[in-house]
């Protein structure tokens, strides 16, 4: 198992809690969409039903040209979509490569994926609990690195 953690740069207009938050669900759709068009299929794991309904509308939002076949768990055709998204502790519907996590503890299902992207958020509460899912993925066996945006932009 790989896992990729993306810090992002505190200066990305991140003036509070909930702002990094947006900037996290922004960026995990933007990889959603480029890991989809690398054929992958994605699971993109949040830590609420309002958090998932949030990742779903973004995505409906993205401009038409980049439209990325999406479902929330459940809905939509049998094996869902590239991309499916949820919220318990269950995991995906079917077999997916790609877990994107943007829940604040590891998903116990985690270590049914190939790969795993997590963040670190430019929020010091949100960097300690950021921490904490680092140890865990690393108790699990996955090995970790580290991508920071401040100095290595994404080109996607």
């Amino acid at each position: 198992m790989q896992g990729t953690f993306y810090l992002l740069s505190p200066n990305q207009d991140q003036a509070s809690q909930s702002s990094a938050l947006v900037a996290v669900q922004e960026l995990a759709c933007k990889l959603a969409e480029y890991h989809y068009r690398q054929k992958s299929k994605v699971y993109i794991h949040c830590g609420s039903r309002t958090a998932a309904f949030d990742i779903d509308e973004t995505l409906w939002q993205f401009d038409p040209q980049s439209f990325v076949p999406h479902n929330l768990k459940g809905e939509g055709l049998e094996g869902g979509s590239p991309v499916e998204i949820g919220f318990d502790q269950i995991g995906p519907s079917t077999n997916r490569h790609l877990l994107i996590n943007l829940a604040d503890q590891v998903p116990s299902f985690a270590v049914n994926f190939g790969q795993i992207i997590d963040f670190v958020a430019a929020d010091e509460k949100l960097k300690a609990i950021a921490r904490d899912r680092f140890r865990q993925y690393k108790a699990m066996g996955v090995k970790l690195n580290t991508h920071d945006l401040a100095q290595q932009p994404l080109n996607i």
